[in-house]
């Protein structure tokens, strides 16, 4: 047990990452040693920054929580802290039950745990972060919460409403983490549409990209999490002038037949979610979408699911995932609807829409054959350098593999490269010369 050490472990989205970050940089300037989702924790304090989305990300959370509970009471550590999701929704149910841990965090008050550390915040610094991904790219958090309140989703339950960040600070954060030798940024909010209505009572999105794009050193933007209903068009314009805006949107459509939508409380038809899907590919040309689906919705019938299937096979996502719909307490489609679908159906939709996308996947790789495309190298392993087009999000998409016994590439360096050969998910890449 390391002395005036502290592992912190973050569990669930990039959104949390970034405030596991900001915590680190605070407990950096006080004085602390900090590692982060360390293989093997070996300080003396633990912090736990949990996800409480759905059933699996709730039930990892408790794990991780019982485990580091077990090494304080065999005396490998000596304070124990949960903070995030799902200690914000079930602040007082997990404080009686697990009351090894010294003291549970909502998602929001976690720099009180700096003052039980007898520390001080330091607002001087709170645009400041310690990354904890490799120094070339950053996750940039633009707002919380959401105004959505879709019938399943229980986010709304534990952020609550959505809040803009103010545009200056967004922009200062981005020229800070710009003379830290970040290049790449991953836009995040967990609706990025809604962003400035509040602040600025309209939708401001195209805006801020456009500022962020003008900042010297801005190489990469990359905007996850939108949502199809009310979007801002003016956005296909910043992402077809602007050169280092990616070409990339993550837009979760979660379904297709207007039955489901309805039920679902998405505020949007089939007929607008396949016309928004044309006008993105017209708009700007050689985008890639990818999307998140959801299968096994109370009520959704096989012809649903047929829908479904057509819409994959029509649109021809560049990236999707899929998962099964799980009773989220206190939601309103926990509270209106039998969750009526059996497992085994669930799983077995969720197993047939993948397989049709792998082969969608397969074919739009193989299309890649022979093209040109400039990637950044993320690492090497073994005998190849690893890296990614600006198609290509962190952790979540394909990349490409660059075989480089005689090669002598930087780490967070562009390079131009030609695509030899494609699998499923990943490309394989020779260096071109320039």
């Amino acid at each position: 047990m390391k002395k005036n050490t502290i592992d912190i472990i973050t569990l669930g989205c990039s959104k949390n990452l970034v405030d596991s970050e900001q915590l680190i940089r605070q407990l950096e300037k006080n004085g602390y040693s900090v590692t982060h989702d360390s293989e093997t924790p070996e300080g003396e304090i633990a912090i736990i920054n949990t996800c409480g989305f759905i059933g699996d990300a709730k039930e990892e959370s408790i794990n991780m929580i019982l485990e580091f509970a077990q090494a304080k009471e065999e005396g490998r550590l000596n304070k124990l802290y949960v903070m995030g999701c799902l200690s914000e929704r079930y602040l007082k149910e997990l404080s009686s039950e697990i009351p090894t841990v010294d003291k549970f965090y909502g998602k929001f008050d976690w720099k009180g745990l700096l003052q039980d550390l007898g520390k001080v915040y330091d607002e001087r610094i709170h645009i400041e972060r310690s990354l904890t991904t490799p120094k070339h790219y950053a996750y940039l958090k633009i707002s919380e919460g959401c105004d959505r309140n879709c019938a399943y989703c229980a986010i709304p339950i534990i952020t609550g409403g959505h809040v803009s960040r103010p545009m200056e600070e967004i922009l200062d954060e981005v020229k800070y983490l710009v003379s830290n030798g970040v290049k790449e940024f991953q836009v995040i909010a967990q609706e990025l549409t809604y962003y400035g209505l509040d602040l600025y009572k309209k939708q401001m999105l195209p805006e801020l990209i456009e500022k962020i794009s003008d900042i010297p050193g801005v190489e990469w933007i990359r905007l996850h999490y939108a949502y199809p209903a009310h979007f801002p068009t003016d956005l296909f314009r910043v992402m077809r002038e602007r050169k280092n805006v990616c070409k990339y949107m993550d837009i979760a459509l979660q379904h297709i037949s207007n039955n489901v939508l309805s039920d679902m409380r998405r505020h949007v038809s089939k007929e607008e979610t396949y016309q928004l899907m044309e006008q993105f590919r017209k708009e700007v040309p050689g985008i890639h979408l990818r999307t998140t689906l959801m299968v096994g919705f109370p009520g959704e019938t096989e012809a649903d699911f047929e829908e479904l299937k057509e819409f994959v096979k029509r649109v021809r996502f560049d990236r999707m995932g899929a998962f099964a719909y799980s009773e989220e307490e206190g939601t309103y489609s926990a509270e209106s609807f039998e969750d009526n679908v059996p497992h085994e159906v669930k799983q077995q939709r969720l197993n047939e829409l993948m397989a049709i996308q792998q082969e969608i996947s397969a074919e739009l790789s193989a299309a890649k054959i022979g093209e040109c495309y400039k990637v950044i190298i993320d690492r090497k392993e073994g005998d190849y350098y690893i890296g990614r087009t600006e198609f290509d999000s962190p952790e979540v998409d394909p990349e490409v593999l660059i075989l480089g016994a005689d090669l002598n590439l930087m780490i967070g360096q562009f390079y131009q490269v030609r695509v030899t050969d494609a699998d499923d998910f990943d490309l394989f890449a020779e260096l071109v010369n320039e």
